[in-house]
Order: structure tokens, then C-alpha cells, then sequence
């Protein structure tokens, strides 16, 4: 790798979102193993040299689309509300960003993506999970954890409340979508989170 390139550190470096942006469409289109990094630096019209001073492995660069593509659609702390009087709405806003972001077109090829290579590619799933459920997982058993303290929910395990969160606002509708068998319509995503929130906050409800 050539030390006089000039790598620009901040993460909206065109170059490096050049790169992203390539990354993604090949994976999607091609699948995890099939992608070599030379292909992703002709597709991003960079040199190896300027890739590789980005993103030191295949892996690595994976793991940064799923983190930024989290990063920039669901935020956690962003949805979640502080007022007792807000738990239920501020709920309900939350979930339906997060199933409408799991719903994505992108999120759905790079969770099919996931699946069908992980099982010869571990560090493919390791990525994903560490950059997607698991920052998700974190961030919301850790507001689960303050509603408890504050009295507004009853947690008593907020890992596991997250988990159940999410399997909940999944279900059916997430599984058929990833299938390829539908897509769902704004009325199916809004009952299926104001289902998931109901029964999520009459299990932890105080009390």
C-alpha cells in the first residue's frame, strides 16, 4: 500500500462513501464471498491503495455498512421518550421506525445476504450481529434499565425484554418480507407495532 495516498479521516469522505455505496450494490447483487476487493475498487473507481487505506479487510468494510446504515436510520435515543405520560407513544414512534428500517429494500438483501453465507463466512455473521441487533440490543435494555429504576416499566431483564421487543415486532410480517412472498402496506406495519407495543407494555407494565 502506497504511503503517499491521502486518506481524508472524516467519515463523509467522497471517496470512502464511493466505496461504501459500491460495496453495498455488490454484496446485494452478488453475495459476501463472490466480492473480491478488487472488484469493489474498480466498482468504486478508487485504487487498492485508497481502499485499503479506508477499510483493511473485506470484513471491516462489511461491518461499517451495517454499522452506518444502523447508524443513520434507527437511533435508539432518538424515539425513545423520558416522560412517564410518553412511555406508550414514544414506544410505538420507536417501533415503527425500527420495523420500517428492518422493512428496507437494503436491510432485507443485507440480512439475506447474512444468512445464506455466515454459516462459511462466521465472520460475516460476527460483523452483522455486533453492528446491527447487538448495538440495538444495548442501547434499548439500557432505557428498559432506566424506565425500571423510574418506575414507569417493570424489567426485571432488560437483555432479554429486548430480544422478546424485537421478536415481537417482527413476527409474520418480517419473515414473509424477507421471503420475497410480500410487501407489506403501511396499515399491516402500524398494526403489527401497535400489537407488539400493546403486549410489551402489559408484560412490563408496573405493578
Amino acid at each position: 500500500m502506497s504511503a503517499s495516498v491521502a486518506v481524508r479521516p472524516d467519515s463523509e469522505s467522497p471517496k470512502r462513501q464511493l466505496v461504501l455505496h459500491a460495496a453495498t450494490a455488490l454484496f446485494m447483487a452478488q453475495g459476501y464471498g463472490a466480492v473480491s476487493m478488487d472488484a469493489i475498487a474498480r466498482a468504486a473507481g478508487v485504487s487498492k491503495a485508497t481502499l485499503y487505506a479506508y477499510f483493511s479487510s473485506k470484513n471491516q468494510l462489511f461491518a461499517t455498512i451495517i454499522n452506518e446504515a444502523c447508524r443513520q436510520n434507527m437511533v435508539v435515543t432518538n424515539f425513545l421518550p423520558d416522560g412517564e405520560a410518553d412511555v406508550q407513544a414514544g414506544l410505538t414512534v420507536f417501533a415503527g421506525s425500527t420495523l420500517r428500517f428492518l422493512l428496507e429494500e437494503r436491510s432485507l438483501a443485507i440480512h439475506r445476504v447474512v444468512v445464506s453465507e455466515s454459516v462459511r463466512f462466521p465472520e460475516l455473521g460476527r460483523a452483522f450481529y455486533d453492528n446491527g441487533p447487538a448495538v440495538f440490543h444495548q442501547a434499548f435494555g439500557d432505557w428498559l434499565a432506566e424506565q425500571t429504576s423510574a418506575g414507569r416499566l417493570a424489567v426485571p431483564d432488560p437483555g432479554l425484554a429486548a430480544d422478546q421487543f424485537i421478536g415481537l415486532l417482527k413476527g409474520g410480517l418480517y419473515l414473509r418480507a424477507t421471503l420475497g412472498l410480500t410487501s407489506p402496506t403501511e396499515a399491516e406495519i402500524d398494526a403489527a407495532v401497535a400489537s407488539a407495543v400493546a403486549a410489551f407494555v402489559r408484560a412490563y407494565a408496573p405493578g
